[in-house]
């Protein structure tokens, strides 16, 4: 059994990036865990609270529903505010993530990874994938974390596939299909979406658990915005999308392949 980490930024984060591959190492019986960096507290805030629940209260339960959509063992958070986008007043919050001290934020990580005994880390690419700044600092603290852990894991970072995505618009717009999304568009630090297939090196075929990443998506519903533009997708079209997870392997030779990580 391999006990697998997944450091996440923001609640539903783990929803449309990686949710296949918690699901399908969950059913293989390893154990899966995720951390969130934040609260997601500067999230959208559903109409329906009830009297004194909170947006974290709702947002904790949501990353509960989640986890038992994906078969994910344990949900833990290192506490840190939301740092909102680039720019954002946020961004200079004391208590945001953004503004935590690198090693204090990978020792809250550490603590997890100790516990766990954990074999696999899984942080982001170096912009986290659309320059989001708690994105980008998931991305260091994963890379921090692991060196600091007593027993250093293998890391993966998560990313999106910027030519498979480009591929799927080209297709679109040829069906005559309006398209506004653009993976080569400015993100929000001005780089575009995810990493090039060039500097890919794990295509994770998550075809079978595309139930699950829906479900995991479902669970999030108080974020309306990326959630309901998910859930308004065709099915086959969801299904086409969300069929496979990308990863980088820092230190890997060069070159992706279409094979599950956990099988090397």
């Amino acid at each position: 059994m391999t006990t697998i980490v997944f450091l996440h930024a923001h609640p539903d984060d783990e929803s449309s990036q990686t949710s296949g591959s918690m699901a399908r190492a969950s059913k293989e019986g390893h154990r899966v865990v995720v951390v969130y960096a934040t609260n997601g507290d500067h999230g959208e805030v559903p109409d329906d609270l009830a009297p004194g629940e909170t947006l974290i209260d709702r947002r904790r339960k949501e990353a509960d529903a989640s986890a038992a959509a994906t078969g994910t063992q344990r949900v833990a958070w290192l506490d840190y505010a939301d740092s909102g986008m680039t720019g954002w007043e946020q961004n200079n919050d004391p208590g945001s993530f953004l503004q935590a001290d690198l090693d204090e934020a990978a020792l809250r990580l550490v603590r997890i990874l100790d516990e766990e005994d954990a074999d696999v880390l899984i942080g982001y690419d170096w912009h986290g994938g659309y320059g989001h700044p708690d994105h980008i600092k998931v991305h260091h603290v994963a890379h921090r974390a692991a060196e600091l852990a007593a027993r250093r894991p293998r890391l993966l970072e998560s990313t999106m596939n910027r030519d498979r995505l480009r591929q799927f618009r080209e297709l679109a717009l040829a069906a005559g299909m309006e398209q506004e999304f653009d993976p080569d568009a400015p993100m929000d630090d001005g780089n575009p979406l995810g990493s090039p297939e060039a500097d890919i090196h794990w295509q994770a075929d998550v075809s079978d658990f595309v139930a699950a990443r829906r479900a995991s998506m479902q669970a999030h519903a108080s974020q309306v915005t990326d959630i309901g533009t998910f859930m308004a997708m065709p099915p086959e079209v969801f299904a086409a999308i969300f069929s496979a997870e990308f990863y980088i392997e820092p230190g890997r030779p060069p070159g992706m392949v279409e094979r599950w990580f956990l099988d090397v």
